[in-house]
């Protein structure tokens, strides 16, 4: 479907970078959070919103790829969330790609992602729903 676009597609960075966890660390920080993920899901740990932005918060705490974290870990939370109940987010709904409310979406989801950084899911959870 892309061709050659993409040649890096699906393959871990091979460096470090300012935000996630050192290079070497992603194959053995991916598994964990996989398993925690099947625990949560089998223990009902958290509800599934809460569970599905945690997937989502630690796989941008991760930091797997070069570019597509942002998209990936959306898609997987959506994902997990489809999965255990059906439903996916919003991810701030339509008011995507309109000047101004667009940059204005983006530093909600900022915020909400610092928060979460700070142990407080309550903002990404519901910028997820928004």
């Amino acid at each position: 479907m892309f061709g050659d676009v993409w040649d890096w597609a699906g393959t871990y960075r091979k460096s470090d970078k300012n935000i996630g966890c050192p290079f070497h660390e992603i194959p053995t920080r991916m598994r964990e959070l996989f398993d925690e993920t099947q625990f949560w899901i089998a223990n009902r740990t958290y509800r599934p919103d809460e569970l599905a932005v945690r997937l989502k918060h630690w796989l941008v705490v991760i930091h797997p790829y070069a570019n597509g974290n942002g998209r990936h870990s959306r898609m997987m939370g959506d994902l997990a969330l489809f999965h255990l109940t059906g439903e996916r987010f919003s991810w701030g709904g339509g008011r995507r790609d309109r000047g101004e409310e667009s940059e204005a979406i983006r530093r909600d989801y900022i915020a909400a992602l610092r928060s979460a950084d700070g142990h407080d899911l309550g903002p990404l959870v519901a910028f997820a729903r928004s």
